[in-house]
């Protein structure tokens, strides 16, 4: 069974707290979070304001009168700029621009006046969740943390959502358990001085993209710089990816010029026509410095490896799960090589390239400009003419997008055009989904739609920015994972700073046909060396997860005996075994079974939170 936080510990990397606001009844909450080892902070009245737990290096706190603040996470800001920014605070909407101007990603919290301000990071990668404890309003950096708190159960209609491939915004973004609230990454959370009420405030909103590459590029430069140094400035030991393609290339060459010792990672992919390697070498023949580790490609970890023997604790569901045996399978090796932090890559695709939907605009705005491009992505991506045509004719908005989607949950998988050019892919569910999983998903989806908002006006921007969100709430039970394996990652392209000066840049010169991440390449033009820099493509490890799916069917067979999505009424488990019987149907090769086991491994791994809920003496 799985370890909730309070028995699995809180290594350096994993710090999780809860947020209490000030008031008297607030102190009976406080019972159900004090354990062995939390740490608690007090608001300026005395009352308990933090508890939980974090590193020495995780938490920076500071008071000034009756205002106290709390940067929790990476940051490299220090006490006394932060009691400079306490002592100037007049109203709690002014830490606004503090979180905006800071680098890193972290919490943000703040007790001034008797009022209580959460926010977690615009990336997604930090999250707040509130409920009610004990009668008063309590938030949190994790939603399991306040399940156990509360005994709270998770909700089938929650986890049929989860089911859909893949979950819309904002679906995606609730929370699933019964009771607790998610906070969109971009609000902050007010709790008022009574303790009962909140409200939320919105803090971030993404840039205009409209800077020239030219003036852009020496801007994301310097934030990736930050994001980096803000995790090697302390020296020691720390390592990085280096798969030899460009996301990973750049950071591992930021790093080397910090004052930390640098250990390289390298882990090819066991197809022969994979040239990660080739690259990787080439890039460390510049790094002279820096220790290269090449792990042994066929002693690494097929995708759905260990699926049965999962039991992180995790907030929520997640196809991370799929990967987790290959994300973790090197760090104790960087850990007994003296390693204290693991740098990725991760976020560079998403923040260094965008979406060609942004052609859906251009093509009104600069015709004949996004004719030519769309001809070379039509080649690029081998997109038929008519779909195409269909695809930029089609201007339904987001909320009509989303309903009509509800009515097409059974249908063939959408065409790549379509999903490349419209809001995203459109979701679908799967024969195993049973019709009871497919009423709910239905009504969620048309409640969602007659009142949801695009992410931005511009569905290249919406599609942006979901994406990142996305790919954040799995990277942050990656952060956890790994961080109870004993050696932290840390993920510098998903810094706000990093996404906000990413995102400015005109995406006509972000994305295009005829080169392969334009920005990171010109933002790096000086420190990666330019043959590095002239790679124009990256291993997609496609063979690594068919012989995955092939060598763990039996742990698939496996995976539906007393299936807890089936006591829950929301797969056909007669269904899911004739599938694993056959790894080989074209189907799964898209991934379409990813959700369905993701929810089953966090079921099967889930310590009834109810059991939990038994506060501590005072």
């Amino acid at each position: 069974m799985p370890e909730l936080h309070e028995s699995a510990g809180a290594g350096p990397g994993d710090a999780h707290f809860a947020v209490l606001p000030d008031c008297a009844d607030a102190a009976a909450a406080a019972r159900f979070f004090t354990r062995p080892g939390t740490r608690t902070l007090s608001h300026a009245s005395g009352r308990p304001w933090l508890i939980g737990e974090w590193g020495e290096h995780e938490c920076v706190s500071v008071r000034a009168g009756q205002t106290s603040l709390a940067v929790i996470g990476c940051c490299p800001v220090d006490t006394s700029e932060l009691e400079r920014r306490a002592a100037r605070l007049r109203d709690l909407a002014e830490l606004e621009t503090l979180a905006r101007t800071l680098p890193g990603s972290f919490h943000l919290v703040a007790s001034s006046g008797g009022r209580v301000r959460v926010q977690g990071a615009a990336s997604g990668l930090r999250l707040v969740f509130d409920a009610s404890v004990g009668g008063v309003r309590v938030a949190a950096s994790h939603a399991d943390l306040l399940a156990a708190a509360i005994g709270a159960e998770p909700d089938p209609e929650q986890l049929a959502i989860r089911l859909m491939w893949p979950a819309p915004y904002p679906l995606f973004e609730s929370s699933v358990w019964r009771g607790i609230a998610a906070v969109p990454p971009d609000d902050a959370l007010i709790i008022e001085p009574d303790g009962r009420t909140a409200r939320r405030s919105r803090w971030w909103t993404p840039p205009e993209p409209t800077r020239p590459l030219a003036e852009g590029a020496p801007i994301v430069r310097e934030a990736l710089t930050e994001a980096v140094d803000a995790r090697t400035r302390g020296g020691g030991v720390v390592s990085c990816d280096l798969s030899g393609g460009l996301d990973s290339t750049s950071v591992c060459f930021l790093a080397a010029r910090s004052p930390a010792k640098v250990v390289a990672s390298t882990w090819p992919g066991r197809d022969p026509a994979d040239t990660d390697l080739q690259w990787a070498e080439k890039a460390v023949t510049f790094l002279p410095d820096v220790e290269h580790v090449v792990w042994d490609a066929d002693a690494s970890p097929l995708v759905y490896t260990d699926l049965l023997d999962i039991d992180d604790p995790m907030d929520e569901p997640t196809i991370g799960v799929m990967d987790r045996s290959r994300a973790l399978h090197h760090l104790p090796g960087l850990a007994e090589r003296g390693s204290r932090l693991h740098l990725t890559g991760i976020g560079g695709d998403h923040v260094a390239w965008c979406s060609e939907a942004y052609y859906h605009r251009l093509l009104r705005t600069r015709p004949l400009f996004a004719l030519q491009q769309l001809r070379g992505f039509r080649a690029l991506w081998h997109w038929p003419l008519a779909g195409t045509a269909r695809a930029l004719a089609d201007s339904r908005p987001y909320g009509r997008w989303l309903a009509d989607s509800s009515r097409q949950l059974r249908g063939p998988l959408p065409s790549s055009v379509s999903n490349g050019l419209g809001w995203g892919m459109s979701p679908r569910l799967f024969h195993w989904v049973t019709a009871d999983a497919e009423r709910m998903v239905r009504r969620a989806l048309r409640e969602a739609a007659a009142s949801v908002a695009p992410l931005h006006r511009d569905r290249g921007m919406h599609t942006d920015l979901e994406a990142i969100r996305s790919c954040t709430r799995i990277i942050r039970q990656w952060d956890r994972m790994a961080a109870r394996a004993g050696l932290p990652m840390a993920s510098p392209f998903f810094d706000d700073r990093v996404i906000e000066a990413c995102l400015a840049v005109r995406p006509s010169e972000r994305v295009t046909p005829w080169q392969y991440k334009p920005l990171l390449s010109a933002a790096m033009r000086g420190v990666v060396p330019e043959a590095c820099l002239s790679r124009t493509n990256k291993a997609e490890a496609s063979m690594d997860a068919a012989n995955g799916l092939r060598e763990h069917r039996g742990d698939l067979m496996a995976l539906w005996e007393d299936s807890r999505l089936a006591e829950l009424g929301l797969v056909d488990v007669d269904a899911l075994r004739q599938l694993a019987r056959r790894p080989s149907s074209p189907g799964l090769s898209k991934g379409i079974l990813y959700t369905t086991i993701a929810c089953e491994v966090w079921l099967r791994g889930l310590t009834p939170a109810k059991d939990k809920a038994v506060p501590t003496s005072s």
